[in-house]
């Protein structure tokens, strides 16, 4: 809005009022009181325009855009822990109960036994919170020796580990809430219960999916892939506290539609096979995160452009998706997740 208020602009406009027949030129007294000023006062437009930006809720970032959601009862998630599975057994590979509160190390992070699923299985809180704590799995080494214990494997993610919510991510949930505003159970305020719980990416809202009175909320975690059982439960147990009186409600994630595709190619000088590989498959999980529960199919065209901009593709040929040369359809229900991915030249 105050681009045009430069160092320039300013102190011109300022050199105008000053009578012609006084040196003006740079050097001059004259020239030399007012450029400070006016550098001041360009620095005051940029600063203006900076805040100006932090006043809405399209452009704000950081803590002014906390501030601003927070007016509308919309609030940053913060980053949670993640919850494993950790299999325990002892020096005859039978089931091992360890006591809760025992604490194990995988590379750089704990695990603390918190609650038992069934005899050698319990779940495992990481003591780091972020999605850090999903990702490696293997051995256990208990941090304090327990007797009898043999083997000590961490598992399934059961509930995933979640980063501390992103502006974007924020400014939909602010945007969404501000322009579809709730009134009384409507599918909106559905919608926003279900993103409320941290872990959830999207929802979709059947109404009277199984007659009167009956709501199903259909969720994906924010990879935009299905939910695991225990996020479900979260969500339904979180909107069963606020949703009306009377509302009959199911949680359910979303189906994974698996997209396989394969395509010959003609590489550049300089790539391998792998990278390209790798490159195609990184933008498929991106292009299908962009469209789960916003479009009801998978382009075949879009997939072709995405293999031919990946780094390394000169030209491509034989483009099959999921054994053909159309558009892949999706239920009300599925969201698209990669499958297999096989390049060759």
């Amino acid at each position: 809005m105050f681009e045009n208020q430069t160092f320039e602009t300013i102190l011109q406009r300022m050199l105008d009022r000053i009578p012609d027949d006084i040196d003006k030129r740079e050097g001059s007294i004259i020239y030399d009181a007012l450029a400070p000023a006016a550098m001041e006062l360009a620095q005051m437009y940029a600063e203006l325009d900076v805040v100006l930006r932090l006043a809405f809720g399209e452009t704000s970032t950081g803590e002014y855009l906390d501030k601003r959601t927070a007016d509308f009862g919309v609030y940053r998630k913060q980053a949670t822990a993640s919850i494993r599975k950790g299999v325990f057994t002892d020096g005859n590979n039978a089931p091992f109960n360890i006591p809760i509160g025992s604490r194990f190390r995988l590379n750089d992070i704990v695990y603390v036994a918190t609650e038992k699923i069934t005899d050698g299985q319990f779940r495992m809180q990481a003591e780091t919170l972020g999605s850090i704590g999903n990702q490696d799995f293997g051995s256990l080494l208990p941090i304090e020796p327990i007797e009898g214990l043999g083997t000590a494997t961490l598992a399934n993610v059961l509930i995933p580990g979640e980063d501390e919510e992103n502006d974007e991510s924020l400014r939909k949930r602010f945007m969404q809430k501000v322009r579809e505003p709730g009134t009384s159970g409507n599918a909106a305020d559905y919608r926003r219960w279900a993103t409320e719980v941290t872990g959830v990416g999207a929802a979709k809202v059947t109404p009277l999916w199984n007659g009167p009175g009956t709501v199903k909320v259909t969720i994906v975690n924010t990879d935009m892939r299905p939910a695991t059982n225990e996020l479900v439960a979260q969500v339904q147990e979180y909107i069963e506290q606020v949703r009306p009186i009377g509302a009959a409600v199911t949680v359910a994630s979303a189906i994974g539609k698996a997209i396989d595709v394969s395509a010959n190619v003609v590489l550049a000088s300089g790539y391998t096979l792998q990278n390209v590989q790798d490159a195609f498959a990184a933008s498929l999980d991106e292009y299908f995160r962009e469209i789960a529960f916003s479009m009801t199919y998978v382009s075949y065209a879009k997939i072709g452009t995405l293999l031919l901009n990946t780094p390394g593709v000169i030209d491509y040929s034989g483009l099959i998706v999921n054994g053909g040369t159309a558009n892949v359809v999706l239920q009300d229900e599925e969201v698209p997740v990669r499958g297999g991915v096989s390049i060759s030249v």
